[in-house]
């Protein structure tokens, strides 16, 4: 019996230390939109980093049952529209336009290698 409350108690402190490395990375990608000087597509309107932020955020508010990693948050808040399935896009300056899914998995990968 002590055995398997034992294993209980470390995965819970590992699921505590999980969501709390997964909300960090979903906070910096919400920074990274907010301060973007690029602007973010969404159903053929652009918008700038505070507003996408604030439309993001929404999203990852109702989606959050369904969010378990920071790829979940991407998938689920910041990819494409549920209403009419077009993708988001990022238009930066001298850039060519690239899919936001593309932009902030870019962006997590280079947060996750600074944080070696």
């Amino acid at each position: 019996m002590k055995f398997g409350y034992i294993l209980l108690m470390i995965a819970s402190v590992f699921s505590i230390k999980s969501y709390a490395f997964t909300q960090d990375e979903i906070n910096h990608l919400l920074t990274f939109v907010s301060t973007t000087s690029c602007t973010y597509e969404r159903n053929g309107t652009r918008h700038n980093g505070q507003e996408a932020m604030a439309h993001i955020k929404k999203k990852y508010e109702y989606y959050a049952d369904d969010i378990h990693s920071t790829e979940d948050f991407i998938k689920y808040s910041a990819t494409k529209s549920k209403m009419s399935g077009k993708h988001y896009k990022i238009h930066c300056e001298g850039k060519p336009e690239i899919k936001s899914k593309q932009w902030l998995l870019a962006e997590l990968a280079a947060y996750r290698a600074s944080k070696k």
